[in-house]
């Protein structure tokens, strides 16, 4: 995997979603990347074969 700068490459809600999905605050995560403009700018700033694993490691329709 490339480095990327994205503040979302080390984001503290994405771990703690990793970590525990359920909790409050990974539910929190999850519900605010579906409108997130740095979200969908991380995104687009990952290659296809990057995009593709994190789409399907969060369950995204990308």
């Amino acid at each position: 995997m490339a480095t990327n700068t994205k503040p979302c490459a080390n984001c503290k809600l994405r771990a703690r979603y990793d970590k525990n999905p359920k909790s409050l605050i990974g539910r929190f995560w999850r519900w605010h990347i579906g409108f997130c403009p740095g979200w969908k700018g991380y995104l687009a700033s990952l290659d296809e074969e990057e995009r593709k694993a994190v789409c399907e490691k969060y369950n995204l329709k990308k």
